[in-house]
């Protein structure tokens, strides 16, 4: 498909990398939102289900999937199956966390991880200054009190650790050139979908006689899943990694941002300054050269 590797990588490249990721983190957490909305009448497993389901199918058509894991090579192989793993599992843990915690806490804990992705990759003083900012207003919008679920906290910690798999077998999975990455991306949410299948497709099934929560189910995919991936992926493919990890610092200030509009999950005037802080941090940073 020459002609539409063509122009998904024109597309890639029509504008900055770092305008991809501020859509991404926006629906990073704009599709989880709808998504808590829609446990009480699908469950958090059956929710999780039509994410990846929705978005396996959405993408199957252009990617191919069963054309990508043909023509790769073992390497390649390995890579599409432990970012499908990666996947289905992350996202489910990240639901199973939301329907225990406040979703600025369960962000706050995914940029835990990434702390250390983007002190790998720091290159000037800079850098480090602007990653000090972000880490300290991470941990102003961490609230103790909020810390008193142990199970949820142990989802949240599965899928922080999780979301560093995601972004390191991203990168890797965007590295080619090929349609910025897509294309194996579809491949991956293929795989992702087939470990889900016994998992969620049950509880999923409730949904089956409600023609609105079918939409329904399928709008989180679109929001969770297709939107921001394809987006991450646009910007994986011209960011270093890094980088890419220190702008996960506003994922947190996005939640806290969008828990308060759709959810009505008030932000304290703590929370808002570590928002500030966080933003401060990625306006501060400048990316390297050369991706690591």
């Amino acid at each position: 498909m020459p002609s539409q590797k063509f122009l998904l990588n024109k597309v890639a490249e029509s504008v900055p990398p770092q305008a991809w990721f501020g859509v991404s983190a926006i629906f990073h957490y704009l599709g989880p939102s709808f998504a808590v909305l829609l446990f009480p009448s699908v469950g958090v497993l059956g929710v999780a289900w039509f994410r990846v389901a929705a978005a396996a199918i959405i993408f199957a058509p252009f990617t191919k999937p069963w054309k990508v894991i043909w023509e790769a090579d073992t390497a390649t192989r390995w890579l599409l199956l432990g970012l499908g793993i990666c996947l289905a599992v992350m996202n489910t843990s990240f639901y199973l966390a939301l329907d225990r915690l406040p979703m600025s806490l369960v962000a706050a804990m995914e940029f835990i991880g990434t702390i250390g992705v983007a002190l790998y990759g720091l290159r000037t003083r800079r850098n480090l200054i602007a990653l000090c900012f972000a880490v300290l207003g991470l941990f102003i919008l961490i609230d103790v009190k909020w810390s008193t679920d142990p199970v949820g906290l142990f989802w949240a910690a599965i899928n922080s650790t999780l979301f560093i798999g995601y972004i390191i077998l991203g990168h890797k999975a965007s590295e080619g050139g090929a349609s910025g990455g897509v294309e194996r991306l579809g491949a991956a949410m293929a795989i992702a979908f087939l470990i889900l299948i016994p998992i969620g497709f049950i509880e999923a099934m409730q949904a089956f006689g409600a023609a609105e929560l079918v939409l329904a189910g399928i709008g989180v995919g679109v929001c969770s899943s297709v939107i921001p991936y394809i987006c991450d992926q646009f910007a994986m493919s011209r960011l270093p990694r890094a980088s890419f990890a220190l702008l996960l610092a506003l994922l947190p200030a996005t939640a806290t941002i969008i828990a308060l509009i759709v959810l009505s999950q008030i932000p304290s005037i703590q929370d808002i300054f570590g928002v500030l802080l966080v933003m401060i941090g990625v306006a501060v940073h400048r990316p390297s050269v050369a991706h690591e």
